[in-house]
């Protein structure tokens, strides 16, 4: 396990540590960045990114391997469960909408990818919605999909704080910058 810390101002490092974890020290300009730390220093021939508000169940990386490799994919995503009532649209549009689309949207808290894919790829983008713009261009060329019996939890931290419209606001901005920088 790889743990990247971007300058954080809580006890980040030190529980790593307690968990035995490699930590990845680096400022980082963006999200993105971090990740690309994170696979950088990683040695595996599959990538798994977890954000640090999502939980996995012990099986995680075993069922997302077996997933990949029995549908042949390149990258993956799984559901996902946001506790919380407002939260229930975004994650049924995380679960029901983005699997669906041409080329589906992996969520960067959540994402799982065959190294040399990554790498052919160039990783996550500087952009806005880093993740968006990396799954989109990957499933252009590459199978990518979702793993409908593997379940995470994420935080709905966000739309806690900022409400679903203030929530729909941010990604739309970010979607806009993705946009513009011509992903």
């Amino acid at each position: 396990m790889i743990v990247v810390d971007g300058d954080s101002e809580d006890r980040t490092p030190e529980i790593a540590r307690e968990f035995d974890a490699r930590l990845v020290a680096g400022p980082g300009r963006n999200i993105g960045q971090g990740r690309h730390l994170g696979a950088q220093a990683a040695r595996g021939e599959w990538l798994a990114f977890v954000d640090a508000d999502t939980i996995v169940e012990p099986d995680y990386l075993e069922a997302m391997l077996a997933y990949v490799r029995e549908e042949g994919l390149a990258a993956a995503s799984s559901r996902c469960r946001m506790r919380g009532g407002r939260a229930t649209l975004m994650q049924g549009v995380i679960n029901r909408v983005f699997p669906r689309l041409e080329r589906p949207i992996l969520p960067g808290f959540n994402f799982f990818v065959e190294r040399e894919t990554y790498e052919a790829a160039g990783g996550f983008p500087d952009v806005p919605n880093e993740d968006t713009a990396f799954s989109r261009r990957l499933a252009r060329s590459e199978p990518t999909g979702y793993c409908p019996a593997t379940l995470v939890e994420t935080s709905p931290r966000r739309i806690s704080e900022a409400g679903l419209t203030g929530t729909l606001w941010h990604y739309v901005r970010l979607d806009w910058g993705r946009y513009r920088a011509g992903y």
